[in-house]
């Protein structure tokens, strides 16, 4: 069944009724499609059918207003998926909505519940989708539906357009829950164990060490940027692209860096060659011309930032089909590698680095994007999406399975959460592991040994805070 915005409305107004009671439930949908051949995947694979489905959200207030892409965050949504197979196994995922950073146009047009309300029934609608239906592997469900998931999408926003990464991240707690559902029907407890085995080579690392690297946004007071540093953080994503037309982004991005590298520029770090504070810089695509951008680094270069410069995000809009092979710094790819194909066209337009996202755009999009960049030569970290403590594993378990990045001889993961939300340390509490070394960040690095590779992160185990909001007893 297809929805016109008015009758979305009503939908959204029957949902918020259904959620404050606990429960979201899928509707008994017709079935898309039928159950595909044996994946290609590991040979043990069961048929596994979907016999219920339920969803719930937590609203989790910000400690200030985050900026980026021109715009601002005030709370993000946590989303929770849960699926029950008819062989009695769970599986339970969750998602941290961000609708400013899937589909900024979304974000502008309307409020911002509004616009997480809309993801959120897309959430809803995938779980419709799947109730009752059977699958090998969760590569291969994703596949069967993103199409109709996406036409439905598009309808309930009202934008022809949309972005393919709204919908993916709506899906994010569908997919993981989907995975955890086949690790549990197939009794698997590792992640390497979970992988196709075509996506197996690009994560085959093991890394010791995960550099954790927090964010910068438009709004983060200097003082706080030199605490970060002060307490072990060496590697930060800085926010730029600021609002204002192009002029003004400029002046306010150069004014920005100039105070940052005034403030830690010289200090020293031990987990890099030249023992000075690599900038990691994200645009969000705000900048509109490759002139432009060159003028910010040469601003760079000027006040002595250039060379620290070890990798910029997104500097320009995705439908800007720009060759940037002559961008004399490390460009990365995030939001316009939605897809596989996507990363490979960024790729052979001279982007060298991927910005891997298992919390954003599934855990089943990412290892083809991740199989993709392996197979050209192209290094790969893990961007955050500012979620929560449970959804860090589970980019955690990318990153500390990738290749190590380039010039750090580690993995490298941004998230940004403690510094974000208001109730963070509620919310690790939520964690299945939450006092684990692993599980907390020392020094700017989260060391991983064995423990965490025979828990995995703990992404197998299932949280009960999130597990009660979509439980009822009988």
């Amino acid at each position: 069944m297809k929805y016109t915005r008015k009758a979305f409305l009503r939908h959204v107004g029957l949902l918020s009724g259904s959620l404050v009671t606990g429960m979201g439930r899928g509707t008994g949908t017709p079935r898309i499609g039928t159950p595909g051949k044996r994946s290609n995947g590991n040979k043990s694979d069961n048929m596994i059918e979907i016999a219920e489905v339920s969803a719930n959200f937590e609203r989790e207030p910000l400690i200030r207003p985050f900026g980026f892409k021109g715009g601002f965050l005030r709370e993000i949504w946590q989303t929770i998926a849960r699926l029950k197979s008819t062989n009695g196994h769970e599986g339970l995922g969750l998602c941290s909505q961000s609708v400013l950073w899937s589909d900024s146009s979304v974000f502008a047009n309307h409020t911002e519940s509004g616009g997480n309300a809309l993801m959120y029934a897309i959430s809803e609608r995938a779980l419709q989708m799947i109730e009752g239906e059977q699958f090998r592997a969760p590569v291969q469900l994703q596949e069967r539906i993103l199409e109709e998931l996406t036409a439905y999408a598009r309808e309930i926003t009202g934008e022809p357009d949309l972005r393919t990464t709204f919908v993916l991240n709506a899906l994010v707690g569908v997919d993981n829950a989907l995975w955890m559902l086949y690790a549990h029907e197939n009794d698997i407890s590792q992640f390497r164990e979970m992988l196709p085995e075509q996506y197996r080579p690009s994560l085959s690392h093991r890394q010791p060490m995960v550099a954790s690297v927090p964010v910068i946004s438009y709004g983060t007071p200097i003082s706080e940027i030199t605490q970060a540093v002060e307490e072990g953080y060496f590697f930060l994503k800085l926010k730029l692209g600021q609002p204002g037309t192009q002029q003004e982004m400029l002046e306010k991005d150069m004014e920005r860096i100039t105070a940052i590298h005034n403030a830690i520029g010289d200090m020293r770090t031990p987990h890099t060659q030249s023992g000075r504070i690599p900038y990691y810089f994200d645009a969000n695509g705000r900048y509109e011309r490759k002139e432009t951008l060159l003028r910010l680094l040469d601003h760079a270069r000027n006040i002595g930032a250039f060379d620290q410069i070890e990798v910029m995000e997104e500097p320009f809009p995705e439908e800007l089909t720009i060759d940037v092979h002559d961008i004399p710094v490390r460009l990365a790819a995030d939001e316009s590698a939605h897809t596989d194909r996507d990363a490979i066209e960024r790729i052979e337009m001279g982007y060298s680095a991927i910005a891997l996202k298992s919390v954003a755009k599934t855990m089943s999009m990412t290892m083809k994007i991740a199989q993709a960049a392996y197979e050209r030569g192209v290094p790969c970290f893990c961007a955050d999406l500012t979620v929560n403590p449970v959804l860090v594993e589970w980019n955690k378990i990318v990153a500390a399975n990738v290749a190590p990045f380039p010039n750090l001889g580690m993995g490298l993961m941004e998230t940004n959460g403690h510094q974000n939300y208001d109730n963070w340390e509620r919310m690790r509490r939520y964690h299945p592991f939450p006092d684990a070394q692993w599980a907390n960040a020392e020094n700017g690095v989260f060391e991983l040994g064995d423990d965490y590779y025979e828990k995995s992160g703990g992404i197998f185990e299932i949280p009960k805070h999130y597990y009660d909001l979509v439980t009822v007893e009988e």
